[in-house]
């Protein structure tokens, strides 16, 4: 076993191995960028070094860096983590040319499963069923559209070299196809390097079904079961959970054994992912068995991959193999028990799996949650700040039967998210002894999940979970477009309940300040106090908040007795509050519920039960200058590179009219005209770097 091993990642996942190893008595060394130098993952290790910029080009990627850093610390090993380097075969053939060991599959698997293009090849002739495509080398345009037009639409275009959803296109229409293909390449570059493709037929209503496989230097193989990742935005996963809801253990064994003939097939050593297309034929469909759809061909060789499952009626298509481990892990760990980051420790040193495929058993089920920093109202765009508040859920444990919450994450509270890396906070993992204990842990989690800084996807993730097709495991990968009406633009804690929370806080506030003048023996007169005192009759306070751009004017009234009653948006109430240890227990006419509230400069943030909410307190005198926004101009919505503008001065453009195209944590987003105009200026050139809120272009308004 090793002695001690550099992690050449960041974030989550370094400090993930950080505490396997640690609890294996093996020491650590972190690698760091300039924007990492504080960050979580390089206290958690023994040892830390510097490797460069924050653009991962200049730092986590460069490998021969990250080598210098294990042969000048003494480390025997690097673990890859997954992404940046993780599926890099030139990385894996230097550290064994430096003599250092690569926690991970052999160069040649990794090459072999690289390229999308010759990993279906190889699949083939191993008797792994496809989807029907073109993966030739022969990348003119011409010819391509020729063949999706063959194929039939809709078609997926895929970067060959890509991964994580990312040069990844949905072409419905043989008009859209150039447009696509051309966005689809420069993100290839931008993300891989190569712009290579290959052209799927889009399965309809597919599930994306994964299976956890492990080899060791031996020759042996086996199937940790699978992950269903159906629920996806932009091909990216959101949600995943294991094990897959609706499978017969007949099917299960199937695919498994499929997973494992694709290991197989390149000698694979360590943790891979083998991840499928699933088709729903229907419950009307009465054969055991079937063929992959029309065009394709079941390979040759034996192979009973091409079977379905009688329940349910599904067969499955390979996709594509993750040489590495995935973000998803955690949830096959929570079902079955093991750590995946310990076996493969031991398997890189050489040890034989710690258990064969009989022994391997399911208990329970496990969902993940990836909480990203990004608004899911506009378009998942990316967000970027200061972690100011970071609520973690109240019982956060990674053993299985200790209440069924685990929280994997590389940020505390006062990190900032910068746009150099990854948009993913943390991941939230929950188990339970069957998928609905899992669900409502799930929602109790994310619940207790409190972020204030920048905008994240927990309210939208509790939408998931509440909406009835993720809720009845009716899973599909175009579940979010389906559910689309109950997931995003809702608001579900209420004007009354997020205005009485602000002044219970602000009431609250108060009364501490004046206990802490109270404290210094400092004399405070009866007309200073804020309390609502009066000699004689009730008196009143004005409270003025911004609620989803309308203007609230709420009043207190403090009665003779005391007693307080609040008025918002004509329903008048009691109102009382009290300070608890985690919330406060807020009480206004007939609703009672305990609540978070966090003040961020005037913004409160609303934290109940039902979901979170922002309201702003407005001073009146602080904002009597204020005007309305200057129209005509169009900003950057996060830090990020100008792409390409697709109009030019003097253009007339259309509301809704694409007009720039910008990079941002390594994906494309599209400006659009919010109104009809003239193009009077262009302020950038294609590959200028900008700041947020930095003005893109003027239009003339009509």
């Amino acid at each position: 076993m090793f002695n001690k091993i550099l992690i050449a990642n960041r974030g989550e996942i370094a400090c993930r191995v950080a505490a396997t190893a640690r609890r294996m008595a093996i020491k650590t060394v972190a690698v760091y960028s300039d924007a990492d130098a504080n960050a979580k993952h390089v206290s958690v290790c023994d040892e830390a070094v510097y490797i460069g910029g924050s653009a991962p080009k200049d730092s986590y990627l460069r490998w021969e860096k990250i080598i210098e850093a294990a042969q000048a610390t003494g480390a025997q090993a690097i673990h890859p983590g997954y992404g940046f380097l993780s599926e890099n075969e030139e990385f894996a053939r230097a550290c064994a040319a430096a003599g250092l060991v690569f926690i991970g599959p052999p160069a040649s698997a990794i090459l072999a499963m690289g390229l999308k293009a010759e990993s279906k090849r190889l699949m083939g002739l191993a008797g792994v069923p496809l989807v029907p495509g073109y993966h030739g080398a022969d990348q003119d345009p011409a010819l391509l559209q020729r063949e999706a037009d063959a194929i039939g639409y809709p078609v997926l275009i895929k970067a060959s070299a890509g991964g994580g959803g990312k040069g990844m296109r949905v072409v419905d229409h043989a008009a859209d196809f150039a447009a696509a293909l051309a966005s689809c390449r420069r993100e290839a570059v931008n993300s891989f390097g190569n712009d290579a493709v290959l052209i799927e037929k889009y399965v309809q209503r597919p599930r994306h079904i994964e299976i956890q496989v492990f080899g060791d230097t031996l020759g042996n193989y086996v199937y940790l079961f699978e992950r269903d990742c159906s629920v996806q935005r932009r091909h990216q996963k959101v949600l995943e959970e294991a094990p897959a809801p609706g499978i017969t253990e007949e099917f299960r064994r199937q695919i498994g054994e499929a997973a494992v003939a694709a290991a197989r097939a390149v000698d694979y050593v360590g943790a891979g992912t083998v991840e499928f297309i699933v088709e729903q034929l229907g419950n009307n469909d009465e054969s055991d068995t079937a063929g992959p759809p029309q065009g394709g061909a079941v390979p040759s060789g034996g192979s009973a991959a091409h079977k379905v499952a009688s329940a349910g009626a599904m067969r499955f298509f390979f996709m594509e193999m993750n040489t590495r481990l995935q973000v998803e892990h955690p949830v096959t760990e929570a079902i079955t028990g093991q750590d995946l980051v310990e076996w493969q420790l031991r398997v890189a040193s050489g040890e034989p799996l710690p258990l064969a495929q009989d022994q391997l058993k399911i208990t329970g089920h496990a969902i993940e949650a990836r909480i990203c920093a990004e608004n899911p109202d506009n378009n998942f765009l990316p967000a970027t700040g200061t972690l100011h508040v970071y609520g973690l859920p109240e019982c956060v444990t990674f053993a299985r039967n200790s209440g069924g919450v685990r929280v994997d994450a590389g940020v505390r509270e006062g990190d900032v998210i910068s746009p150099f890396y990854d948009s993913m906070v943390a991941k939230l993992i929950v188990h339970g002894e069957t998928r609905e204990q899992a669900l409502s842990r799930l929602d109790t989690a994310l619940a207790q999940t409190h972020i204030v800084g920048l905008s994240t996807n927990v309210q939208f993730l509790r939408n998931v979970v509440q909406s009835r097709s993720f809720a009845q495991a009716d899973l599909d990968t175009g579940l979010i477009a389906r559910e689309e009406a109950v997931l995003f633009k809702q608001e579900k804690v209420g004007l009354s309940l997020a205005v009485a929370g602000a002044v219970a806080h602000t009431l609250l506030q108060e009364k501490a300040a004046e206990a802490q003048v109270a404290q210094r023996a400092v004399w405070l007169d009866p007309w200073s106090r804020q309390d609502g005192w009066r000699s004689h009759g009730p008196s009143s306070r004005r409270f003025d908040y911004e609620f989803q751009g309308q203007l609230q004017v709420v009043q207190l009234t403090t009665l003779h007795d005391g007693a307080l009653q609040l008025a918002v948006a004509g329903e008048v109430g009691g109102f009382s509050f009290t300070a608890l240890t985690h919330g406060i227990d807020v009480r206004f006419a007939a609703q009672r519920q305990i609540v978070s509230v966090y003040q961020k400069d005037a913004v409160a943030h609303v934290f109940t039960s039902q979901g979170a909410i922002q309201i702003i307190a407005i001073d009146a005198l602080a904002h009597a200058g204020d005007s309305q926004l200057e129209g005509g101009r169009l900003t950057a919505p996060m830090p990020g590179k100008v792409v390409s503008f697709a109009v030019k001065a003097g253009d007339k453009v259309s509301k809704g009219q694409p007009l720039a195209v910008m990079d941002a944590m390594k994906m494309e987003h599209t400006i659009a005209a919010p109104t009809d105009g003239v193009v009077a200026e262009l302020l950038y050139a294609p590959g200028d770097q900008v700041v947020e809120g930095a003005e893109l272009l003027k239009l003339v308004l009509p």
